[in-house]
């Protein structure tokens, strides 16, 4: 609550301060107006009264004082754009808070969810993409790849206790950095030009790998300096009256070779506008980096290194970009470009700097993006941290099996109605059979151990007040349908999904496996899903295996009296008031009671 309401105060500034911008927005644009006009008669009655000199000198002034008005005007806009997205970024952090998901951004490619990840070991099942998912609820990243970066993240299947150390590091340096944060997000929206939508910025180092491979333009630039260099040795002489004048020969030369090559340089200016176009989108977020101190920061400082090299620093190559486009603008002036060109091979000289400089940020430009989409993708993880305070950073666990959680939530509902169980996974239980009533929380709490893993493994906090984990591969089979295309039925579909999870068991994989199953062999009938099941399980208990089997079948939880490190744990409900009311804790033991004829009652269907 005290982060909502930080947020909401922090909301109603902006808000404050975009009407106030609006309206010296407002004043200034009448003042462009009365400038205009006023400028306008004033300089045409100087001239019918005071002559053309008065008029021209009178529509002057009033063209500076115009100019000056439409700077500092300019620069009034430039801060209610700013304001305006700094406000969005406000107005979407309370939406995540809230989990209000129609004010949050649309994620980039909404997939079915029904289809979505079928054939990944936990991305449908856990709702880890798609509408509601932890993806969207963590993504603030404005670029594409920093957000698809995001999302490689949670989907990957094989945790690496050094990376989450150091993305751990990295998202604490970046929660204490509130201001760091916030201003990265508005220059990255501001560079992106529509914080609402995202944008492919790896087009632009695509165009630059298509214009670095034209060949060296070197030899022809030393060619035609020695020509020029000798033709105007030549003309010197012939003035001095030392040798004949034979320089028409070689200066005839000089120009054939120019125009025989003219091709390599015809492109270079519109690529030069072309290139700083390109990088000025970038150069708000890179001069911010540059401009950062990073004290006390050092994960962050490692990380941001390529933008603290003075030699290779973003704001270094736009400068050369800078000059070089002065020096090839030569070409907008005729006259001089041909009298320069008579002397020396100008354009050819900057197109072979044009070349190197683009061979170099060709080099860079992808070390810079790496860092800047790694940065979103680290901001995505602080932001999560900052606004959820009361979420905690898991202890990966030096022992092999290990899941031991208290008071452990679901990040995905909203914590007015949400309720937080202890829970463990280790050698002495491995395999828990959760039993319970319908809607009685038995998926939700299987996707709470998964979904929380998920965060463990990207280095965020976890839904929890304390989580030692282990290393796992974590494989569900939840979200089972059937396919009319492949032709498969539910129950064949489900058969898929368990060998499938079975098999990556057997890889050989140095991680254990954790599996979530709900509703084992549902699509059968009861005599031969309880053979199933009961073999299934005990297969899995045979194996490195921690997990849950969700089911409504009570003769599974006999398993746990025949089966070492099996164990029974039930949610339960109670009708009150014709109604049913479920509390959602997590208690040990079978489930004591059923509820499906209840529910039927209460709908008006027969039950006798």
């Amino acid at each position: 609550m005290d982060r909502l309401l930080l947020l909401e105060s922090s909301i109603t500034r902006l808000e404050r301060r975009a009407e106030r911008l609006q309206q010296v927005s407002n004043k200034y644009w009448t003042a462009r107006r009365a400038i205009f006009i006023s400028g306008l008669l004033l300089a045409s009655l100087s001239c019918g009264y005071s002559g053309s000199v008065a008029g021209w000198v009178v529509g002057g002034l009033f063209v500076v004082v115009f100019c000056v008005i439409a700077i500092y005007h300019g620069r009034v806009l430039g801060g209610i754009s700013s304001n305006s997205v700094m406000l969005n970024i406000k107005l979407i952090q309370v939406a995540r808070i809230r989990l209000d998901w129609d004010q949050m951004p649309r994620p980039d490619q909404t997939l079915d969810e029904s289809n979505a990840g079928t054939d990944h070991p936990f991305e449908a099942d856990l709702d880890i993409t798609g509408w509601r998912s932890l993806h969207r609820l963590l993504d603030s990243a404005v670029t594409r790849e920093g957000s698809h970066r995001l999302k490689s993240w949670l989907l990957n299947g094989t945790p690496d206790p050094q990376l989450i150390a150091k993305r751990q590091s990295l998202v604490h340096e970046l929660k204490g950095r509130a201001l760091f944060r916030d201003k990265l997000q508005l220059y990255s929206a501001l560079t992106g030009r529509d914080s609402k939508v995202q944008w492919n910025s790896s087009v632009v180092v695509t165009w630059i790998a298509q214009h670095v491979n034209k060949g060296s333009l070197l030899p022809t630039v030393i060619l035609l300096g020695i020509l020029a260099a000798l033709n105007i040795t030549l003309v010197v002489l012939a003035v001095a009256q030392l040798i004949p004048h034979v320089w028409p020969v070689v200066f005839l030369i000089y120009l054939g070779v120019m125009i025989a090559r003219q091709s390599r340089i015809a492109t270079s200016w519109g690529e030069l506008q072309d290139l700083e176009e390109a990088l000025s989108r970038f150069k708000a977020v890179f001069q911010y980096l540059e401009s950062r101190t990073y004290q006390n920061c050092p994960a962050l400082a490692e990380l941001c290194a390529p933008f603290l090299d003075k030699e290779k620093r973003p704001s270094r190559e736009l400068k050369k970009l800078a000059r070089l486009a002065s020096a090839l603008g030569l070409r907008t002036n005729a006259l001089l470009w041909l009298a320069v060109h008579a002397l020396a091979p100008w354009d050819f000289y900057f197109t072979h700097r044009l070349e190197l400089i683009k061979k170099e940020i060709a080099h860079l430009l992808p070390t810079w993006l790496d860092a800047w989409y790694e940065l979103e993708a680290l901001n995505s993880l602080a932001n999560f941290s900052y606004l959820n305070p009361s979420y905690v950073f898991p202890e990966i666990a030096s022992e092999e099996m290990l899941f031991d959680s208290r008071a452990l939530g679901h990040p995905l509902l909203k914590r007015e109605t949400k309720i937080c169980n202890d829970f463990s996974l280790d050698h002495h239980q491995k395999i828990v059979i959760l039993t319970g009533s319908n809607m009685a929380g038995k998926s939700t709490f299987l996707r709470t151990v998964g979904v929380n893993l998920c965060l463990a493994y990207v280095g965020a906090p976890v839904n929890a007040s304390s989580l030692r984990v282990s290393l796992f591969r974590v494989f569900t089979c939840i979200k089972v349908s059937d396919s009319v295309q492949d032709g498969l039925s539910y129950f064949y579909a489900e058969v898929k999904r368990l060998k499938a999870l079975l098999s990556a068991t057997e890889t050989g994989d140095s991680l254990p496996l954790l599996f979530l199953i709900d509703e084992i062999f549902r699509g059968t009938n009861s005599r031969e899903r309880l053979i199933g099941s009961r073999a299934y399980i005990r297969e899995l208990s045979d194996r490195r295996t921690l997990g849950m089997v969700a089911t409504h079948d009570l003769d599974l939880v006999k398993l746990a009296d025949e089966i070492a490190g099996v164990a029974n744990y039930h949610f339960r409900e109670e009708v009150h008031e014709g109604r049913m009311v479920f509390d959602y804790r997590l208690r040990p033991g079978p489930c004591p009671t059923t509820n499906a004829l209840k529910i039927l009652q209460l709908e008006g269907l027969p039950v006798h």
